[in-house]
């Protein structure tokens, strides 16, 4: 059991490591050798963990994602807050976390979707259920938004978030050319206070 535990722990802190790793090197700038040695696992034991750096990325995707849904999920839940308002709150955060990290990273899901997409299956397919997942989470919030009548009804929910998502990753790539979040701020006001606004 506690061998187990072991497993799992270290399991967990490749993956945080190989989260944070992958979105500031890139998947071929992120070395297995330099990955265990920052989590102090011996070298030559990554295989005990994951089948390869392909099956390991795939899981570092998942792993990225988990927390994004939580925190979407946590501005919807917020009291006294409608559809629209919970998703500017989401975004607001995103931008202010980004702001304390120098704009460095960006977004994981976009940057590998750039580096490795279209040349790694295992690592496409997770890429393409994550940012479909994500799309569906923003899609929840708009759908509410429109039943509450804070955002208009003549655009379908699902066509709101693909391109809250497709505005979004865009401006994030100005952001790390520019060093700057004005572009992610442009994306939310015009179109979370603007052309989704009833």
């Amino acid at each position: 059991m506690a061998r187990a535990s072991k497993l799992e722990d270290n399991r967990q802190r490749l993956l945080d490591e190989g989260v944070a790793m992958l979105t500031m090197k890139g998947y071929h700038g992120t070395g297995l050798k330099e990955l265990l040695g920052h989590v102090s696992i011996p070298k030559g034991s990554f295989y005990n963990y994951f089948d390869s750096k392909e099956a390991f990325c795939a899981e570092a995707i998942v792993h990225y994602l988990k927390p994004f849904i939580v925190q979407v999920d946590a501005c919807l839940a917020a009291p006294n807050t409608n559809g629209l308002v919970a998703i500017q709150n989401y975004f607001n955060i995103l931008i202010n976390e980004l702001e304390e990290q120098d704009f460095s990273g960006g977004c994981l899901l976009g940057n590998l979707l750039g580096e490795v997409g279209d040349t790694s299956d295992p690592c496409l397919k997770e890429l393409s259920h994550s940012v479909h997942l994500y799309r569906d989470k923003l899609k929840e919030g708009f759908a509410r938004a429109q039943k509450e009548g804070s955002a208009r009804s003549d655009i379908p929910a699902e066509t709101m978030a693909n391109l809250m998502v497709n505005n979004w990753q865009g401006a994030l790539l100005r952001m790390k050319i520019e060093k700057s979040t004005q572009s992610l701020k442009e994306c939310c006001e015009h179109l979370l206070d603007g052309y989704f606004k009833r």
